[in-house]
C-alpha cells in the first residue's frame, strides 16, 4: 500500500518534472505511474506496462533520481519496475496528476523587458534585474564535471535560503557559471512569485556604490537591498582592493544572511585564492556550500552542441559536431562560438559546413595546437580540380562514403544520390560529355548520366539541403 508520505513525495518529484518535459508526453506517460516503495534508500517507481517502462526508463531515470535526491537525500537509488496494477483506473492518481499541471502552470511568467520595479513596502523600491531567459537548469547540460553545483543549484531553488546558504560557484571564464546563477534565480521565481531576487555583476555593485557615494545618499542604497530574498552576484572577484565596496557588501551580506536570505556568488576561483578581498569575507563565502564547474568531458560537449542545434532549429553532419567536440577545449563559450559561426556560414552562404570549413573557423580563433580529424596543409590548401577522378574522392570523402561505391552499381539511395551528385558537377565545373561522364560510373550511357544531371538540377530549387551541399562542395573545389 503507498503511504501518503510516498505519494505527497512522488506528486513533488513530477511537480518539478513537469515544467521540463512537453505537457503531453507529462500527461501520456506519468498519469499512471507511482512509488512503490522506499526499501534501503532506493525508490521502486512502478509503471503500468513495458510499453510506458520503454519510454520513461532512459531518458527519465536519472533526472528522477536527481529530483528525489534533492527532496530527499536519505534516496540513493531509483528502480522503474512495470506493475500492471497500476493500468487501473485510481481517482487518487488522477487527482496528484490534476494538482500538478494546474499548479505549476500558474508559475509567474517573468517579463522581457529588461528591468521590473518591484515595490518593497519601504520609502525605496527594489530594482531587479531581469534574468536572461534562455538560461534554465532544464537546458543546462549535466555531465558528471558539474552534477554537484547542478543539484546544488536546484536545492537552492526549491528551498533558498534553507540549506547551502551561500551558494559559492567557481571556475574558469566560459564554463556555464552565468547560466547557473540566472536561471537558479529563475526558478526561485518561478517556485515563489512573492520573492525578490536581485542579480547583478560585481562590477554593477561597485559602480553603485561609487554613485552614492557621489550623491551623498549611501542611506537609501543601503536600503536598496536589504529587502531582497536572494541575492546573485556574478564575478565577486572584481571587488579585489575595492575597499569600501567590499565594507558595504560586508554589511549586506551579514544583514541577508542574518534573515535567512538566499546569496548565490560566483567567482574565477575559490574563496581562499581570492587576492584583494576582505579575510572575513572570504570565511563567509566558505560558510555554506562551495562547488566547483569544471570542463565538461568529450560526451558533455557533444550533448552540449546537439542541444544548441536543436535550439537553432538546424541539422548539422555529425561528423561536423564531433569534430567540434574534439577540437575546442577551452569553454564553453568557445564551444558554442564555433558552433554559431558554423550555422551562420551555413545560412548567409548557404552552404553546407564541413570539418575542413568548420577547422579554418577554429583556426581563425588562434589556435595553434594540432586539430584532430585535419591538418593545417589541409584547411590551407585550395584543391585544385582537374579530372573526373578528382571530383569523385572529393564527393567521396564529403559523404564519407568508398569512391568504388560511386562508381559502381548499388542503387541505395545513401549512394545514388552522391552518385548524381559527382555527375553533375563534372558536367559543370569540368564540362564534360555526358557519355565521358559515364565511362567513369560503369559505363553508364548518356541517357542515364543526362538523367541524374536534371533530377539534381530540378531539386537545387526546392531542397535546400542539397543545394548546401553543392555550395559546400564547390568552396571545397576554390570556386
Amino acid at each position: 500500500m503507498v503511504t501518503t508520505d510516498i505519494k505527497e513525495l512522488w506528486r513533488q518529484v513530477l511537480l518539478r518534472l513537469y515544467p521540463t518535459i512537453r505537457h503531453d508526453q507529462f500527461i501520456t506517460w506519468f498519469a499512471d505511474t507511482g512509488i512503490l516503495r522506499i526499501d534501503q534508500g532506493v525508490v521502486v517507481i512502478g509503471v503500468p506496462n513495458q510499453f510506458a517502462y520503454s519510454w520513461i526508463a532512459q531518458p527519465y531515470q536519472e533526472r528522477l533520481l536527481e529530483i528525489a535526491k534533492v527532496l530527499d537525500a536519505s534516496i540513493l537509488h531509483t528502480s522503474i519496475v512495470v506493475e500492471p496494477s497500476l493500468s487501473n483506473p485510481d481517482d487518487t492518481r488522477k487527482v496528484l496528476l490534476t494538482s500538478i499541471v494546474p499548479e505549476t502552470k500558474k508559475v509567474r511568467k517573468l517579463p522581457k523587458k529588461q528591468e521590473v520595479r518591484v515595490t518593497s513596502g519601504g520609502a525605496q523600491d527594489t530594482v531587479s534585474y531581469m534574468l536572461n531567459p534562455k538560461y534554465t537548469l532544464s537546458n543546462f547540460i549535466v555531465g558528471k564535471h558539474n552534477r554537484l553545483v547542478h543539484a546544488a543549484c536546484e536545492a537552492v531553488a526549491i528551498n533558498p535560503g534553507e540549506q547551502w546558504n551561500p551558494l559559492f560557484i567557481y571556475g574558469g571564464v566560459g564554463l556555464g557559471k552565468t547560466h547557473l546563477l540566472q536561471s537558479t534565480g529563475r526558478e526561485v521565481l518561478k517556485n515563489f512569485p512573492e520573492k525578490i531576487v536581485v542579480y547583478f555583476t560585481a562590477e554593477r555593485f561597485l559602480n553603485e556604490v561609487v554613485e552614492a557615494i557621489k550623491r551623498y545618499n549611501s542611506q537609501d542604497f543601503k536600503a536598496r537591498y536589504r529587502n531582497v530574498d536572494c541575492l546573485i552576484v556574478d564575478d565577486i572577484q572584481l571587488l579585489a582592493d575595492k575597499d569600501r565596496t567590499q565594507e558595504e557588501f560586508f554589511h549586506l551580506f551579514n544583514e541577508l544572511y542574518n534573515a535567512n536570505k538566499q546569496i548565490i556568488i560566483s567567482s574565477d576561483r575559490p574563496p581562499k585564492e581570492l587576492a584583494g578581498i576582505e579575510t572575513r569575507l572570504q570565511s563567509r563565502f566558505e560558510m555554506g556550500m562551495v562547488a566547483e564547474v569544471h570542463f565538461p568531458d568529450y560526451e558533455t560537449r557533444l550533448a552540449i552542441l546537439q542541444n544548441k542545434c536543436t535550439e537553432q532549429q538546424v541539422l548539422l553532419p555529425p561528423e561536423v559536431l564531433d569534430f567540434i567536440a574534439y577540437n575546442v577545449h577551452h569553454s564553453i563559450r568557445e564551444l558554442e562560438g564555433v558552433l554559431l559561426q558554423a550555422i551562420a556560414q551555413m545560412r548567409l552562404e548557404n552552404i553546407t559546413p564541413t570539418v575542413k570549413s568548420v577547422g579554418t573557423i577554429i583556426r581563425r580563433l588562434d589556435r595553434n595546437g594540432d586539430l584532430v580529424g585535419v591538418t593545417k596543409e589541409q584547411i590551407d590548401a585550395k584543391l585544385s580540380v582537374r579530372s573526373a577522378d578528382d571530383v569523385i574522392n572529393l564527393v567521396a570523402d564529403y559523404f564519407r562514403i568508398p569512391s568504388s561505391e560511386l562508381r559502381g552499381t548499388i542503387r541505395k539511395r545513401e549512394i545514388m544520390i552522391p552518385r548524381q551528385v559527382c555527375m553533375y558537377l563534372i558536367y559543370e565545373v569540368l564540362g564534360h560529355s555526358f557519355d565521358t561522364i559515364g565511362d567513369h560510373f560503369s559505363g553508364r550511357n548518356h541517357t542515364t548520366v543526362l538523367h541524374s544531371y536534371n533530377k539534381v538540377k530540378s531539386r537545387l530549387g526546392r531542397d535546400s539541403k542539397l543545394l548546401q551541399d553543392i555550395h559546400a562542395l564547390k568552396k571545397e573545389m576554390g570556386l
